[in-house]
């Protein structure tokens, strides 16, 4: 129960403490997690407030389900911005756009809450208790809608909390403490990690390397992580890369560096993007390390591809072509994906449909529809090859029928082809994929290239 642990906290706190904090017994015991969120707001003393905030963020998290929506609940009711002085601080600007006036509309329009997130933020592992707050208050936005502006203020807060310039970036290999090693096995998103030999097994050899974006707020938490394999050209399937029985070479003899899982760890902080400044950086760190690399690219999933296709297929949308639609009809045929003979014909109106896939499907906001195309090429990077059977797995299977690509990070193109993203919404790819979105103009030379 809440009454408990306030109770608790109560006698833990004492007398002194209570007198400190300016709370009364009862409104502590009480277990109103507003109220105790209204007594930070107004302290000014920097030891109570960091005493308040402890208090806060503790109940929060012994609190029950329903306490805890409760108090996401006022953090939008009770301490959103005042629709009063909001209005007050328009008039006076319309009357006289002055700096001053603009400064006052600026600060009547922010939430005191985030305010209170600043100050929740000073308590002990403050960071961490805001980033979990956040990650339930996700759960709730489906259904909460009237939460949302709630979580937009944790993203204003988080971007600036968790920039670029406070995160570390920490090798991790086998040597790296075992509490984290934990984290990497649970935090794989990509591609599972069975157990310790198979972790051990991504991290050990010498070429394989391993790279995680750290927080001094979350100095055990990598926020992010991107997993490296060395190799002597571009791999078009996951299998061979992650086979226990492969041959490691040796790191100087490598000539391309494949990024072939990105994993984001903390729920809480969705919508915060760092993943960009980790593959660049990681790149120009492996490039000083390793000058005999030239080759920088990605063994990436389609995780909307099989979704996509299978409704263009069923509304015969005019980006496939009748023969692709055709030339498809294998998918439909049980345990297609074990005969090689199946697979074969199903290589060119596979790679067909997901050139148009890539390169002509748009969402509502006219992006490309797939999440890792909108990532990678975000950051610059150029759609360079279609592997159609790059990941025969259930999974692989289920989320793209074994599609995988490449993407690659041409350094010296990175920033040329991020504002070509960036402001025309252009798909930077290989020709090669170009053409086969326009079969009628490819050669078989071209299509070979694709694949």
């Amino acid at each position: 129960m809440v009454s408990s642990f306030f109770n608790d906290l109560v006698q833990k706190l004492g007398d002194r403490s209570r007198y400190l904090l300016g709370l009364s017994r009862d409104v502590v015991a009480g277990g109103d997690l507003a109220e105790i969120g209204a007594a930070l707001l107004s302290r000014r003393g920097e030891a109570s407030g960091v005493a308040l905030a402890r208090a806060l963020l503790e109940g929060y998290a012994a609190a029950p389900l329903a306490a805890r929506l409760a108090f996401l609940t006022a953090l939008a009711d009770r301490f959103g911005a005042d629709p009063r002085r909001v209005e007050e601080a328009v008039a006076a600007y319309r009357q006289d756009p002055s700096p001053d006036h603009v400064l006052a509309l600026h600060q009547s329009a922010e939430a005191p809450r985030q305010e209170l997130f600043r100050r929740l933020n000073l308590a002990p592992g403050g960071t961490a208790a805001l980033v979990r707050m956040r990650a339930e208050l996700l759960d709730h936005l489906p259904s909460r809608p009237d939460l949302r502006p709630v979580d937009s203020d944790f993203v204003h807060l988080f971007s600036s909390w968790f920039n670029r310039g406070f995160l570390v970036l920490r090798p991790i290999d086998w040597a790296t403490p075992a509490n984290i090693l934990e984290r990497i096995i649970r935090y794989e998103a990509v591609h599972a990690i069975r157990d310790w030999d198979d972790l051990r097994a991504r991290l050990e050899p010498d070429d394989r390397r391993c790279f995680g974006f750290f927080h001094p707020q979350l100095a055990d938490e990598p926020l992010i992580f991107v997993e490296v394999a060395l190799t002597s050209e571009i791999p078009g399937a996951i299998a061979p890369l992650l086979a226990a029985d492969r041959r490691p070479i040796r790191a100087v003899d490598a000539t391309t560096a494949v990024f072939y899982s990105i994993s984001n760890t903390q729920k809480g902080l969705g919508g915060v993007s760092f993943g960009h400044f980790l593959i660049k950086q990681v790149a120009e760190d492996l490039r000083r390390a390793l000058p005999n690399l030239r080759t920088f690219v990605t063994l990436s999933p389609v995780p909307g591809f099989a979704r996509w296709l299978g409704e263009a297929r069923r509304t015969r949308s005019d980006l496939l072509p009748d023969d692709v639609i055709a030339g498809l009809a294998a998918l439909d045929e049980p345990g297609y994906a074990s005969d090689p003979a199946r697979l074969e014909s199903l290589r060119r109106p596979l790679t067909t449909a997901a050139a148009n896939y890539f390169l002509r499907a748009r969402d509502g906001r006219g992006r490309p529809l797939d999440p890792v195309a909108r990532f990678h090429l975000g950051n610059g990077a150029r759609l360079e090859r279609l592997n159609p059977f790059g990941d025969l797995s259930e999974k692989g299977l289920a989320q793209s029928h074994g599609l995988m690509v490449n993407y690659c990070y041409d350094l010296d193109e990175i920033e040329r082809n991020h504002e070509a993203y960036a402001e025309k919404g252009e798909v930077i790819a290989s020709s090669a994929i170009r053409r086969l979105a326009r079969p009628d103009r490819a050669t078989t030379r071209e299509l070979a290239a694709a694949q």
